[in-house]
């Protein structure tokens, strides 16, 4: 597995995964096609500036346009001043093969070593028993369940929390 930078050639990966009914189920539902062009340029952006680290994954870096998803982490301005939050998505032919465990894992890592982020936050939906047994696996402690926004859209999720500096666990 490799992780790369978003590119803006990345549009049809990013419809693929946020635009689609199955992929989006714990998310509210797809979104639209419009718009993810100038998402995908903003992103490009963003990770080519260091602001964000977005990045996609490549399951075989010998096929490097070959995409199985995301993953993210980013600052953000939470209820409780800023935040800093990882997400993943891995489309659907590339799941349960640990490349979304693997791919958090090492921008976790990175951040210990870069000791940047600081107390990284995830919010997986409640029901995304994937993506919450990811964020057991890794040493991410449980806070609470709540409301959060993805999209503009209040769904329920659970609101995990890992130091990467000490709480990170063993590969």
């Amino acid at each position: 597995m490799r992780l790369r930078d978003v590119v803006p050639e990345d549009v049809d990966a990013y419809v693929r995964m946020r635009c689609d009914p199955v992929m989006t189920a714990d998310l509210g539902g797809p979104l639209p096609r419009d718009g993810m062009a100038d998402k995908v340029r903003r992103d490009a952006r963003d990770a080519a500036a260091d602001v964000a680290w977005i990045k996609m994954i490549v399951p075989d870096p010998a096929a490097p346009d070959v995409v199985a998803g995301t993953v993210t982490l980013w600052a953000h301005d939470g209820e409780d001043g800023p935040v800093s939050e990882i997400g993943w998505m891995v489309l659907p032919e590339f799941q349960g093969r640990g490349l979304a465990r693997r791919a958090a894992r090492a921008l976790l890592e990175r951040a210990r070593d870069e000791n940047r982020w600081g107390v990284v936050h995830a919010f997986p939906a409640t029901g995304n028993g994937a993506s919450n047994g990811i964020c057991r696996s890794l040493g991410f402690r449980f806070v609470a369940e709540r409301e959060v926004m993805f999209a503009g859209r209040a769904l329920r999720g659970n609101h995990w929390a890992i130091d990467p500096r000490t709480d990170l666990a063993p590969a």
